[in-house]
C-alpha cells in the first residue's frame, strides 16, 4: 500500500483523479445469516495440492489474520492504509459529441426498453451510461440485471447446487462479477441494504473460490474445481480470473484482495509478459484476442491506482506493432497461428479493433499511437459490429495515422516472423512460426509458414474447418515425419523451444534459420531438424535439413486452398502458387493430391513431396 500513497502524491493520477468518486459504503454490512448462503471455508483450509492442468504452480490465497472474511463490501479498511479510490468512470476518455457515443447510447436505450435482454448486454454497459448521462433508468436496469444475476445465483445455492458464475472452471466470473461490482459502486445509493449485503456476499464468494479451487463452496456445500490456468498469465481464464478480483476488490475497497493483487498476481502478471517482447500472445492470434481484456484491466487500473501497468514491459505497445504486422495486405484478415474457435476463418473482428484500442490507450510512445490510428482507420472493420461492443469504440483511435514504414517484424518472445514486399494492398506477406510452443490453444505448428498475396496462397488448412481447433501436423505448411504410420508430435514444454535467427535483408526480404528439433516430444523418430527461409523478390524459398530413424518418412507438405495442377513428377501449381522442388534428385510430388479428410469437415488440398531422406529444398512463387 506504501506504493500507492507514494504515487498519489507524486500526482502520477493527473486529471483522471478529477473523475474518481470514492465512495465509502458504510452500510454495507453482512450479517451472519446473509452469508451463510455463500459460506466459504477460512484461507487457512487450503491445501497445496495442484490439479492436473492448473497451468503450474499452487494458489497463493490472500493473507488472512482475523478468519473468514464475511462479507465483500462490509471489508474493514486498515486505518493505518490510505484509502482505496473507487472503479474509474467511462467520462475519463469519452467524447459524449462523437458518434461512437450517440451508438452506444442507443444500444443501451434499446437494452432499457427490453429489460436488458438483448444479445450480450450486460449491467455494465448500463453502469457506464449513467456514468455519461445520470439518468436514473440507466442505474434502474443495471440494478435488474444484476439482481437477476444474483436471485439465479441464491436459487441454485439453496438447490444445492453451484450458481453459474462457476460454470466453465470460472471463466465467465470476470464479467459476471464486474456487473457486481460496477453495480455497487456507481448506483449504490439506489440499493437496499440487503441487496448491497447479498451482492457483497456473493461476490466475494466467487472471488474467493478462484483462488481457493480445492476448497471452494458455496451455500456451505463443498465445490472444489480443477484450478485450470489460476497461475498462468498466458492464458485467456486467467485475465477473466483477474477481472473479477480487480473490480472486485476496487469495488469493496478491500485491502486484503488489493494487497493480493499488488503482491502477487499482477507482480506474476508483469514477469510474465516482461519475457514476451515483440507483443503478441504464446496462445496464437485466436485466442490472443484476450489481450483486449487483459489491456482493458491495465487500464482500469492504472486509472483507479495511478499504477501503469503497461509501462513494466514493452508488450502492450509492441503487442500494436504486433497486430499491424499480423494483419495481410488486405487488411481483412490476419495471421492463423493457434486455435481459430470464434471463426476459423482469421477474418478480423471487433476484438481485434477492441485489442488495438485498448493498447495504443496505453501507449505513451507516439509512433506506435500513430502506426495504431493507421491501422484503426484501414481495416475491414471500421468501427464495431456487434451491439455488445460499442462502449469500446469510446476509446479515441486518434487522429494522426502514421503508415508503418518497417516490412519484417519478428516477435521474439512469442516466436512469430511476419514479413510483406510492401505496404500495399498487392504486397506478398510471409509468417514463419518457430519459438515456445507451451500453451494448450497453441498448435503442433513448429516451423510453419503462410504464404499471401491478394488471397491465401498457402496456409493452415484449419481455417476451412468447422470448429477451427484442429492442432496436429497434418493441417500445417511443414516437415511430416512419420515412423511405422505414426506422425511423429510436436509437443508442449515449459523447458525447451524452437528458436529462430533472422537475417534481414532490403524490400521486406530475409533469410530466417530455424532449429525445430526441440519441438519434438523425443527423438525416436527425429532426432533433428533444421530449416531455412528465404524470402526475396516475391518467393520463399524453404530448405530442411533433418536426421530421422530407421522406419521414418519425411514428407514436405503445403496445404493450399484450391486443387493442385501437377505439371510434372517435381512442379505443380493451385491457383497463383507455383511449388518447384529444387532438391533432392529424386524428390518427387504426389500426384494424388489429398482433399482434406485430415480435417474435421474436409479441408482444401495438400501438395506432398516426398522422397527426401535427410532435406529438401522447395521453391513456392506467384504466378
Amino acid at each position: 500500500m506504501s506504493g500507492f500513497g507514494a504515487a498519489s502524491a507524486a500526482g502520477l493520477f493527473g486529471q483522471r483523479a478529477q473523475w474518481t468518486t470514492i465512495r465509502a459504503w458504510q452500510d454495507v454490512r453482512t450479517t451472519a445469516g446473509q452469508i451463510a448462503t455463500f459460506a466459504r471455508a477460512p484461507f487457512a483450509r487450503l491445501t497445496a495440492r495442484k490439479p492436473a492442468g492448473n497451468g503450474g504452480g499452487t494458489p497463493v490465497v490472500p493473507p488472512s489474520t482475523q478468519g473468514p472474511v464475511t462479507g465483500g463490501g462490509g471489508l474493514a479498511q486498515n486505518s493505518s492504509q490510505p484509502r482505496l479510490v473507487a472503479l474509474p468512470s467511462a467520462r475519463l476518455y469519452t467524447d459524449r459529441s462523437s458518434t461512437a457515443y450517440t451508438r452506444f447510447k442507443n444500444w443501451v436505450d434499446a437494452a432499457v426498453g427490453n429489460g436488458g435482454t438483448g444479445y450480450g448486454f450486460t449491467a455494465s454497459e448500463a453502469v457506464m451510461m449513467y456514468q455519461l448521462s445520470p439518468e436514473t433508468r440507466y442505474c434502474t436496469l443495471a440494478i435488474n440485471i444484476t439482481e437477476r444475476q444474483v436471485s439465479a445465483a441464491e436459487t441454485a445455492i439453496a438447490g444445492g447446487g453451484r450458481p453459474a458464475v462457476s460454470g466453465d472452471s470460472y471463466l465467465e466470473v470476470g464479467t459476471m462479477i464486474a456487473d457486481v461490482a460496477t453495480t455497487l459502486d456507481t448506483c449504490g445509493n439506489f440499493l437496499t441494504a440487503s441487496q448491497r449485503s447479498r451482492w457483497s456476499a456473493y461476490a466475494e464468494q466467487a472471488v474467493w473460490n478462484i483462488w481457493n479451487y480445492n476448497s471452494a463452496q458455496w451455500g456451505g456445500r463443498s465445490f472444489p474445481w480443477s484450478g485450470w490456468s489460476i497461475n498462468n498469465p498466458g492464458n485467456n481464464y486467467y485475465y477473466s480470473f483477474l477481472e473479477a478480483t480487480m473490480y472486485w476488490a476496487l469495488a469493496s475497497r478491500s485491502s486484503t484482495w488489493m494487497n493480493f493483487l499488488r503482491t502477487n498476481k499482477l507482480p506474476a502478471l508483469r514477469e510474465y509478459f516482461a519475457r514476451l517482447p515483440g507483443g503478441g500472445s504464446s496462445e496464437g492470434t485466436g485466442y490472443g484476442t484476450s489481450h483486449m481484456r487483459l489491456f482493458w484491466l491495465y487500464e482500469v487500473w492504472r486509472d483507479a491506482t495511478g499504477t501503469d501497468l503497461a509501462l513494466a514491459s514493452p508488450h502492450a505497445t509492441d503487442s500494436i506493432y504486433y497486430w499491424v504486422n499480423a494483419t495481410v495486405p488486405t487488411m481483412d484478415r490476419f495471421a492463423p497461428i493457434g486455435d481459430q474457435a470464434r471463426n476459423s476463418v482469421p477474418e478480423l473482428y471487433d476484438y481485434h479493433r477492441r485489442l488495438m484500442l485498448e493498447a495504443r490507450d496505453l501507449a505513451v510512445n507516439s509512433e506506435a499511437r500513430n502506426i495504431a490510428t493507421w491501422w484503426l482507420r484501414n481495416i475491414s472493420v471500421s468501427q464495431m459490429t456487434s451491439g455488445f461492443n460499442y462502449r469500446y469504440d469510446l476509446l479515441p483511435a486518434g487522429t494522426t495515422p502514421v503508415q508503418p514504414t518497417e516490412l519484417i517484424y519478428h516477435a521474439r518472445g512469442v516466436g512469430h516472423l511476419f514479413a510483406r514486399t510492401g505496404w500495399d494492398r498487392n504486397a506478398m506477406w510471409v509468417a514463419v512460426v518457430a519459438g515456445p510452443y507451451n500453451e494448450s490453444h497453441a498448435h503442433q505448428d513448429q516451423g510453419s509458414f503462410t504464404l499471401f498475396s491478394r488471397d491465401w496462397l498457402a496456409v493452415t488448412a484449419n481455417i476451412w474447418s468447422g470448429s477451427g481447433i484442429n492442432q496436429g501436423t497434418d493441417v500445417h505448411n511443414i516437415v511430416r515425419f512419420a515412423r511405422n504410420g505414426t506422425v511423429a508430435r510436436q509437443c508442449e514444454s515449459t523447458t525447451r523451444a524452437s528458436t529462430l535467427n533472422v537475417t534481414p535483408g532490403a524490400g521486406g526480404s530475409f533469410t530466417a534459420n530455424a532449429n525445430l528439433t526441440p519441438a519434438f516430444c523425443d527423438n525416436s523418430a527425429v532426432t533433428s531438424w533444421q530449416r531455412q527461409f528465404t524470402f526475396a523478390n516475391r518467393r520463399l524459398t524453404v530448405r530442411d535439413q533433418f536426421a530421422v530413424t530407421s522406419g521414418t518418412t519425411a514428407t514436405f507438405q503445403v496445404n493450399v486452398p484450391v486443387a493442385p495442377t501437377l505439371v510434372n513428377s517435381r512442379e505443380a501449381t493451385a491457383g497463383r502458387l507455383r511449388v518447384r522442388v529444387i532438391e533432392p534428385a529424386n524428390a518427387t510430388i504426389n500426384s494424388n493430391f489429398s482433399s482434406g479428410k485430415y480435417v474435421e469437415d474436409g479441408a482444401r488440398y495438400r501438395i506432398d513431396v516426398t522422397g527426401g531422406t535427410t532435406g529438401y529444398v522447395v521453391e513456392l512463387s506467384e504466378i
